[in-house]
């Protein structure tokens, strides 16, 4: 029996390895976002194709990543591999983890969003201000 590959808990994994909050994802997708339909999306077995590219541009990552990782599959390899004597002589010379550079990335983006957010809290108060000297 094939397991099934349950989308909108990839977007949640794939988010959360990421370090992306639920309301970054929302600001990144658009106005008609909010942090309750990612909720919402990310317990969707199956996500509509063009929200799909949507989510998976946003987020860098391949759509078919999303559509095919399987936790379980992955631990099986990976416990396979441990397990397996076959492969102990072979040596990772490959120090550059992707995934660690897709986070700075994405650390890199929400130090600008936090940014931009205290930004716009120090304009509405001298907005506030000014208004209130009127």
């Amino acid at each position: 029996m094939k397991h099934k590959i349950h989308q909108g808990r990839n977007v949640k994994r794939f988010r959360e390895m990421l370090g992306i909050k639920q309301e970054v994802l929302a600001f990144d997708l658009g106005e008609d976002w909010n942090q309750k339909k990612i909720s919402v999306l990310e317990q969707k077995e199956v996500i509509d194709n063009a929200l799909l590219q949507q989510v998976s541009k946003v987020l860098k990552i391949p759509v078919e990543a999303i559509e095919s990782f399987d936790e379980q599959q992955a631990i099986n390899i990976i416990a396979n591999t441990i397990t397996n004597n076959d492969n102990a002589g072979i040596i990772v010379t490959n120090n550059i983890n992707p995934m660690q550079e897709i986070v700075k990335l994405h650390e890199e983006k929400i130090a600008l969003y936090e940014r931009m957010l205290k930004e716009k809290d120090e304009m509405m108060t001298r907005l506030e201000k000014l208004i209130q000297t009127k």
